[in-house]
């Protein structure tokens, strides 16, 4: 799972739009197609260069370029600590604005960069630049139609939210200068105020209706008290003073250290505590009963939103739900083969088994982070033959940090900051390490890793050539799409050669159906939490840690769990189309670097791609 935390998901302030991306542009307002319809009324100083349209094929290329160079200015400088997470630092003593105010603003600001690009005739332009154009009236677009539902008003669950966040961008941050530490007191100082708006938006929720499940509330209150507790010399928002440069003298250092432990103690940690108490006293109480999305205002039209955001295709929950029970099915089919070669009768005896083999635990926490490292060390050397292109990026493997890693997946990855000072990250959930299985831990080695979230990420972020936003364009079926096929590239190249690890690919690939059973179950047809355990547990071995955990990342995260499957099966489909009418001339590498080389795309776009390659290929 590539992690998109609220830092890198709220791109287009107000709105989580730059993390999930795509659906097809203009279904927002009922827009016609570009340049017709209401778009034709641009206002304000943003509008103002839409009266006067560049006319030569030249002039229109430069133009697009420098409307999309002001559009990815505008997400940076109003989402601060995602650019702080990019290696950007013009906006390190910030945070975003969480107010009604800024969403609102966001918003028109939206709509007039759609009437802009709306001005500019694509006729003659490259292939990429309007493969840009489309892009991101997508986003801007999907930022339209996701207003209604006031996501804004939701801010926190256990997955993730702004109590969770701040915390995690003190590790991606650098520290080369004093002003980087003085940068980073301001923005301790200001936490307050992102409580604080963050309370109002719930206050808000809390009167219309928009509030998650409250046991899942618990987690947060949970949460917030282990980061409010601390001493401030023990949070881990004084991370920061643990190594200064060798450049930041003594004077300095003492001065920073202090201002910092004032800082936590003052502004950090008494606002951790006042929203520990709120949440406990006030949102909790309010916190809905059912954990099915469809119980909101708008919940049915919300999901269906959702579910077209995370697989960008047209496909209903109950087709989802179908599909998912025939991909269940099929890889049971698989797994029973593996199951009666190693001299079990059924997958329920196997499965009882497996959580007595003491060979399928790890020993200990480290033990369970260097089953990763060892698989991602034997792929490294297989990537020539795969790729094309290859990341410069370099990859850790580090363990989730402890304030979360109860709420967390098993694994997920975090990429490196543009400049290659930070690099891509595997975080490994060590939680109860010896209840966790070892039998998956080399397909998600792949997923996460290499060749998977880390190469594709990383390709993507090193492109050269294309607007900046198209290095961290994000559409969940593409990249964990994407990551759930590199765990099928292992068997290509010949791994899996465990039995128990051939099994637990599969156990990986069944997760990831199951999760289109579950997640259309709860969010569509009305399913408790419990039937979401009893399937899990009816269809799978996975260990219990990651059953309970998962179940409550799909109540929180309503429909983003589609992505990996839908997206995987789509993948597969291009790739098998493609051999199909290339027959001998099929070039797995070449396919590969059709997929990867423009960046993340919705799965249409992506076919064009792929057709396209197919089209040249053959001549």
């Amino acid at each position: 799972m590539k992690r998109f935390s609220l830092v890198g998901a709220r791109v287009v302030a107000g709105v989580l739009v730059f993390a999930c991306g795509g659906v097809a542009p203009f279904r927002a307002m009922g827009l016609g197609p570009l340049g017709q319809g209401p778009l034709g009324q641009a206002a304000g100083p943003l509008g103002q260069a839409a009266a006067a349209a560049p006319q030569t094929v030249d002039e229109r290329s430069k133009a697009l370029a420098a409307l999309f160079d002001e559009i990815w200015q505008e997400r940076l400088k109003h989402s601060p600590e995602f650019a702080s997470f990019l290696g950007d630092k013009r906006y390190n003593d910030q945070w975003s604005d969480y107010s009604v105010k800024e969403v609102n603003a966001s918003l028109e600001r939206g709509r007039v960069f759609l009437d802009r690009l709306s001005a500019i005739d694509t006729t003659g332009l490259k292939p990429q630049e309007i493969l840009s154009r489309d892009l991101i009236v997508r986003d801007l677009t999907d930022a339209q139609e996701g207003a209604r539902f006031k996501e804004w008003e939701m801010p926190v669950n256990q997955f993730s939210g702004f109590h969770t966040d701040m915390v995690q961008l003190v590790s991606s941050l650098s520290f080369d200068t004093v002003k980087d530490y003085d940068d980073y007191i301001e923005r301790l100082k200001k936490i307050p105020a992102v409580f604080s708006q963050n309370m109002t938006n719930m206050q808000l929720g809390m009167d219309e209706g928009r509030v998650p499940p409250a046991y899942l509330l618990e987690k947060v209150v949970t949460q917030t008290e282990a980061i409010a507790t601390q001493k401030p010399e023990e949070s881990p928002f004084a991370q920061p003073l643990k190594k200064f440069p060798a450049s930041i003298g003594a004077a300095d250092r003492k001065r920073i250290t202090e201002e910092i432990a004032q800082a936590i103690m003052t502004s950090v940690l008494p606002a951790y505590q006042r929203f520990a108490r709120f949440v406990k006293a006030q949102y909790v109480p309010a916190g809905r009963k059912d954990p099915g999305v469809w119980a909101l205002p708008d919940g049915d039209a919300y999901y269906a939103f959702r579910v077209r955001q995370s697989t960008t295709e047209e496909k209903t929950p109950a087709e989802i739900h179908q599909i998912g029970l025939d991909e269940v099915k099929r890889d049971e089919t698989e797994m029973l083969v593996i199951v009666k070669k190693l001299g079990f009768a059924d997958l329920k005896s196997f499965s009882a088994a497996m959580k007595t083999n003491p060979k399928l635990h790890p020993t200990s926490k480290d033990a369970l982070l260097d089953a990763y490292k060892g698989y991602i060390a034997k792929m490294q050397p297989k990537l020539p033959g795969l790729f094309g292109t290859l990341p410069k990026a370099q990859l850790e493997v580090l363990a989730v940090p402890a304030y979360i890693e109860k709420d967390q997946s098993a694994a997920y990855y975090n990429q490196g900051s543009q400049d290659g000072k930070r690099p891509g990250r595997v975080y490994v959930n060590t939680y109860n390490f010896a209840e966790r299985s070892l039998a998956p831990v080399e397909a998600v080695s792949y997923h996460e890793g290499i060749p998977g979230h880390h190469l594709q990420l990383s390709i993507s972020q090193e492109l050269t050539g294309l607007p900046e936003f198209r290095k961290q364009e994000y559409f969940t079926a593409y990249t964990e799409g994407w990551g759930l096929y590199s765990e099928r590239l292992g068997k290509d190249v010949g791994f899996y050669q465990d039995p128990y690890s051939d099994y637990g690919r599969l156990e990986a690939d069944i997760w990831r159906a199951i999760r289109l059973v579950v997640d259309t179950g709860v969010h569509s047809k009305h399913w408790t939490r419990q039937q979401m355990v009893d399937y899990f547990h009816e269809h799978s071995a996975i260990d219990e840690p990651n059953v309970q955990a998962e179940v409550d990342r799909y109540v929180a995260w309503p429909g983003q769990a589609l992505g990996y499957k839908m997206g995987q099966l789509k993948i597969l489909e291009l790739r098998q189309k493609a051999q199909t009418a290339l027959g001998p001339k099929f070039d797995l590498k070449g396919f590969h670097d059709a997929v990867l080389d423009s960046g993340a795309l919705p799965m249409d776009l992506l076919e064009k791609q792929v057709d396209a390659w197919i089209a040249d290929k053959k001549k």
